[in-house]
């Protein structure tokens, strides 16, 4: 049987000080991303998605990046399914108050300098490592 392709948007956002924006969410470090909604672009499933995952309330959708593709089990549709995300570069503007959005698992959000960046790299997926790496190497 063919498997379910879920749509999401995400992003690779850089504040002022160009950290990235990284979170920690069952046991390992991720980007915000989340799943399109109907009707929904996907410039704007990104930019809402970021925005609900860590509380940041201004964020400036940049280019695309590159598009990932991984399984997952889906508890709600209780089947493997493929996530297709579309990856944005984006801007942080200014000091903003990071909020995680535990019903989601995220228990910490952090600003990761350039110097920090392996320690979190090395207990990430490999999908997230080869994105940043891709972004570092331009």
């Amino acid at each position: 049987m063919e498997k379910k392709t879920i749509i999401a948007g995400g992003g690779l956002v850089l504040n002022d000080q160009q950290e990235i924006l990284m979170i920690f969410r069952r046991g390992k470090w991720d980007l915000p991303k989340g799943k399109l909604d109907p009707g929904e672009t996907i410039e704007a499933c990104a930019e809402r998605e970021i925005k609900e995952e860590t509380g940041l309330t201004e964020v400036i959708v940049g280019r695309k990046l590159s598009v990932t593709h991984h399984t997952y089990f889906d508890t709600y549709l209780q089947e493997e399914v493929i996530k297709e995300t579309h990856w944005f570069l984006m801007q942080a503007p200014g000091k903003q108050t990071l909020v995680p959005q535990t019903e989601e698992d995220i228990t910490e959000i952090r600003w990761v300098a350039e110097k920090d960046r392996e320690a979190c790299l090395a207990n990430s997926y490999d999908t997230i490592v080869s994105l940043i790496r891709e972004w570092e190497s331009e």
